[in-house]
């Protein structure tokens, strides 16, 4: 087995009807990407552009976000998107059309952020405001995005595959991550996930790491998890929780 992050993680199947349990490929993720997304919104509505320090601290989070972001809209064009409409020609449509749009947010959000970093201290309030409200509405957008891929995407993925056609394709596309980019979705992704999920997928690491490396992911998310949460996580993984 890879010793990569994430070669392993699979979400947890979900339930789409109260007796059909099947395989959601969205779920794990877009919990990380509303918590980034979130996250990134809050620090930027909160930024001091009096202070150079917090402000470009705000600004690199934004930018790892929009990364982020553009890394995901290639995965669902590149993987979900030509499975889906493999089976269904132009079923990803309306969602294709949406990522066209969201890059085109994302250079705008991005030249905000550059005129913010340079701007004289006089107009550097207004700016941010600006951005903010900016960033506040692509996440408005890619919140009502994301639900409707879980909900009408996943229907057509779960009419046109099966759970094991759709892990292969889940794993093919994790596997197309950089360890870097692994590491990220990492960070997002555990802190995010209830308990039994969060045993899952760090069993899954457990299975395919070197205990270093898992130590590391761990040590990584511990900050951002509350004590009973690390305590839970700490047992999963069979570290000691004062570790």
């Amino acid at each position: 087995m890879s010793t990569s992050t994430l070669d392993a993680v699979r979400p947890a199947t979900t339930v789409n009807t109260a007796a059909a349990p099947r395989f959601d490929m969205y779920a794990w993720i877009h919990k990380a990407l509303r918590a980034f997304m979130s996250d990134t919104l809050v620090r930027i509505g909160r930024l001091d552009v009096s202070d150079p320090a917090d402000r470009d601290a705000g600004l690199a989070q934004l930018n790892e976000l929009l990364d982020f972001c553009c890394d995901h809209i290639r995965h669902e064009n590149d993987f979900i998107h030509t499975a889906i409409e493999a089976r269904r020609p132009a079923g990803a449509s309306r969602v294709a059309g949406e990522h066209v749009d969201h890059l085109d947010s994302i250079d705008a959000l991005r030249s905000e952020a550059a005129g913010l970093a340079a701007a004289p201290a006089a107009s550097a309030p207004a700016l941010a405001l600006r951005l903010y409200r900016h960033l506040a509405l692509f996440v408005a957008e890619n919140f009502e995005h994301m639900h409707v891929e879980e909900t009408q995407h996943n229907a057509m993925l779960w009419e046109q595959y099966s759970d094991a056609e759709l892990v292969a394709l889940h794993d093919r596309l994790v596997a197309s991550i950089p360890p870097a980019g692994q590491l990220l979705v990492a960070r997002w992704m555990l802190p995010m996930l209830p308990p039994v999920d969060r045993a899952l997928l760090v069993g899954d690491m457990k299975a395919g790491m070197p205990p270093e490396a898992l130590l590391g992911v761990l040590t990584m998310v511990r900050p951002h998890l509350d004590a009973a949460g690390w305590r839970k996580l700490a047992l999963a993984a069979g570290v000691a929780p004062g570790a």
